[in-house]
């Protein structure tokens, strides 16, 4: 018989192919992903031995305990896991993966995109010729700020924020970052690296935001980090929307502090600050960085990957726990 399986989160063709051949699975069909509720009554009623999910399942301690007990293995198709309770899972002995790897291109590519538009003003550019241009522009209007060149900090330097560097490098600019740890150097490429994030930012011109969320990283983005960038710097965020305060984000981008913003992700989503979408000087996208087919395939078939190794009895290729 083929291991039972939920798959709780809309995915791609391909992905929802496989699991059907592969796996004796319920396959989600709504509008949204799936709630808990819906999973955990899912989840019983098929007796179930696998879940795979996306970010916006919220495992907490309460909903792990209450999934059956026929539960081996969750599968986050994402390469953050803050939503989901790991010390409970382990205590519940359910083994939990994510997708680390498989996104990490795609994702700097939408945040160099998201850089490039907030200094370039792309969000202005395109209404004006939507709204029919007709006009002419003088030479001192609507003027961005040039990429080339300029000092790019990165806070976190993993995967995703090491290939951002690449990224940088090839609009020569200079590479500076934080993260919990230094880089070897063959892996920092010449990047300057400072201990303290907070003695960074007074010498970036732009900043790109890479770290993980959680309870560590909770508003790192405050007044005083802004305080410290230089005037007209540009922020871009592709990794959690908890880490920016974002009542200090709308300070600094209507007072001219920050020169504009390019945002995926916010601190309540979707349900995100509408006010921020007033302002000509953000860029905004719907947490989507890692938004394209081949990558989208990509994650499904690896969070698939670890759900058949755990049911086989063979160790998970992306343990967020280990025995």
């Amino acid at each position: 018989m083929k291991p039972r399986l939920i798959l709780a989160c809309l995915t791609t063709t391909a992905v929802a192919a496989r699991a059907r051949t592969e796996f004796d699975a319920i396959i989600h069909q709504g509008p949204s992903d799936m709630t808990v509720a819906e999973v955990t009554k899912a989840a019983a009623s098929h007796q179930a031995r696998a879940i795979l999910f996306a970010n916006t399942l919220p495992l907490t301690a309460a909903a792990i305990a209450a999934l059956p007990e026929t539960i081996r293995v969750g599968a986050t198709s994402s390469v953050g896991f803050d939503h989901i309770d790991v010390p409970a899972a382990k205590a519940r002995g359910i083994a939990m993966t994510n997708t680390p790897g498989v996104l990490d291109e795609c994702t700097a590519d939408h945040a160099m995109m998201l850089l490039l538009a907030a200094a370039r003003r792309g969000v202005e550019y395109d209404r004006i010729m939507r709204q029919g241009w007709r006009h002419r522009i003088g030479q001192g209007d609507l003027l961005g700020v040039r990429v080339t060149g300029k000092r790019i900090g990165i806070l976190g330097m993993g995967r995703i924020g090491r290939a951002f560097a690449q990224r940088a490098r090839g609009f020569d600019m200079q590479v500076l970052y934080h993260g919990r740890t230094r880089l070897p150097p063959e892996l920092e490429h010449g990047a300057t690296y400072y201990a303290d994030f907070h003695q960074m930012l007074p010498h970036c011109d732009f900043l790109s935001v890479h770290a993980p969320g959680g309870a560590a990283t909770d508003k790192m983005i405050d007044a005083r980090a802004l305080a410290l960038l230089p005037d007209g710097a540009v922020l871009v965020n592709v990794a959690r929307g908890s880490l920016i305060d974002e009542e200090a984000l709308l300070d600094a981008l209507t007072s001219g502090k920050l020169f504009a913003a390019g945002l995926d992700v916010f601190r309540d989503e979707p349900d995100y600050d509408l006010r921020l979408a007033g302002l000509n000087n953000v860029v905004l996208s719907p947490h989507i960085a890692s938004g394209s087919r081949e990558t989208r395939d990509a994650m499904g078939f690896r969070a698939l990957d670890n759900i058949a190794a755990v049911l086989a009895g063979r160790p998970a290729i992306d343990p967020l726990w280990r025995d």
